[in-house]
């Protein structure tokens, strides 16, 4: 049976966020709070994000970044066995908290070595990728935690809007912010930023721990190896392979899209008296722009219908066909403008209706799988996607690949995503009813 929507007067907080999704009477704070924290994050990703790209860039170039992925997937093995390790011995809220410690304190430390003429480059944006992905898993598998399959699949989509309007932000701040200053500057705010989610999570964790079946949140997660878990596991095995392949994708169209912004960095910073760095972060921040406000829009307005009325399976579906429209598209007429709005399109659906689909998926799994196998899943296997796209950017600068060839691959991959997604909606009707 439906439940009623709330009303105006009675619950007037309820009713707005029900424009955007389907927030029911005594949900409102919760899912502001998660919002509020998703956004802050994304913020400081963002600024984060913007801060790499001359380093990493002007240090040594597009193919340089790309394999620097090799680095973040081998370091991730570490990373995801750690975690793992810590969540079976700490409960939730002590584990957030020693995390987003220790990121803020490297986040110092990098200001300190960039402001004393350090190179930070590749190890930088090392970091970022490692900060980025176990940051965001970590809220997830919070949010997760939080709900119920029944729950969550109506309120992520609503929460999910703090995660676009937050890249926004963070990326239409970080242009004004890095001009006529170094990109160390936006790590200091980032950390800032960082230490007010602290507060927001204790927040939410008191509100929802003191439900009556929420009392589990206060012990670690069982034991277990979480490669093993993800392994032994169809399901879990399946979204890992879909995250691979969409990583590859996008990190192969971020390179060629990387290369053809260095081909004319320098002449078009002279005409604009510029310097390149400035030029590189002024472009990298007005193309996150485009792709987080259109992002945004889709995330307030279509992401909980599309997941409501056409359902999970299809809504996974959507993102991949635009991949491979958008490849196809590049694929007979490869020219850069193309490209970019091809780029513009996939990423505001990947940032926006795939990473709610996404989150959705971990409704139906268990505890364990939520902080363990999705750490796995949300920083290994994503950064094996960008490992494997680097090993292809190897070949294809030692044997001039030309652009035409990174776009058929992608193409093929985009239908091997297609069918991975459609097996992925199948198998979560299965466990939603079972």
């Amino acid at each position: 049976m439906t439940a009623e929507k709330p009303r105006l007067r009675e619950h007037p907080v309820e009713w707005v966020l029900g424009l955007f999704g389907d927030v029911r009477a005594g949900e409102a704070a919760t899912v502001i709070l998660l919002a509020l924290n998703v956004f802050l994050l994304l913020t400081a990703y963002y600024l984060l994000k913007v801060a790499r790209e001359p380093l990493i860039l002007l240090g040594g170039g597009a193919e340089v970044k790309s394999y620097a992925s090799v680095g973040q997937s081998v370091s991730l093995i570490f990373v995801a066995n750690f975690y793992g390790w810590l969540a079976t011995r700490v409960n939730r809220i002590t584990l957030i908290t020693y995390v987003t410690l220790f990121f803020v304190g490297n986040l110092v430390v990098f200001w300190l070595l960039g402001m004393r003429g350090v190179p930070l480059g590749v190890p930088f944006f090392l970091w970022v990728g490692i900060f980025n992905i176990v940051t965001i898993a970590q809220f997830w598998s919070f949010a997760a935690d939080t709900y119920d399959e029944e729950a969550g699949k109506r309120l992520f989509p609503v929460i999910g809007i703090g995660s676009s309007v937050g890249a926004v932000a963070g990326a239409w701040v970080a242009g004004p912010l890095i001009r006529g200053r170094t990109p160390f500057f936006l790590m200091l705010v980032a950390a800032a930023i960082l230490l007010s989610t602290m507060a927001v999570t204790y927040a939410i964790h008191e509100r929802e721990s003191r439900r009556p079946t929420r009392a589990h949140v206060h012990a670690p997660v069982e034991r277990g190896n979480a490669f093993a878990l993800v392994a032994r596991d169809r399901y879990l095995l399946a979204f890992a392979i879909l995250v691979l392949v969409l990583n590859y994708i996008t990190k192969s169209g971020d390179y060629v899209l990387d290369r053809m912004l260095l081909s004319h960095a320098a002449e078009r910073a002279r005409a604009l008296a510029i310097t390149k760095s400035a030029y590189i972060g002024q472009f990298k921040a007005g193309y996150f722009e485009w792709i987080n406000v259109i992002g945004v829009v889709m995330q307030m307005f279509l992401v909980s219908r599309i997941v409501r009325y056409a359902g999970l399976r299809a809504a996974l579906v959507v993102v991949p066909l635009a991949s491979t429209m958008g490849y196809g598209a590049a694929l007979i007429f490869p020219v850069v403008h193309v490209l970019l709005v091809g780029r513009v399109a996939e990423s505001s659906l990947d940032y926006s209706l795939s990473n709610t689909t996404q989150q959705t998926l971990w409704l139906v799994t268990s505890r364990e799988a939520k902080y363990k196998a999705k750490q796995v899943i949300d920083t290994f296997f994503k950064r094996a996607g960008d490992t494997s796209s680097a090993a292809v950017v190897w070949l294809g600068v030692h044997f001039a690949f030309g652009t035409r060839t990174f776009l058929a691959i992608n193409v093929a991959l985009s239908l091997v995503w297609i069918a991975l997604a459609l097996w992925l909606g199948r198998a979560y009707e299965r466990r939603r009813v079972a």
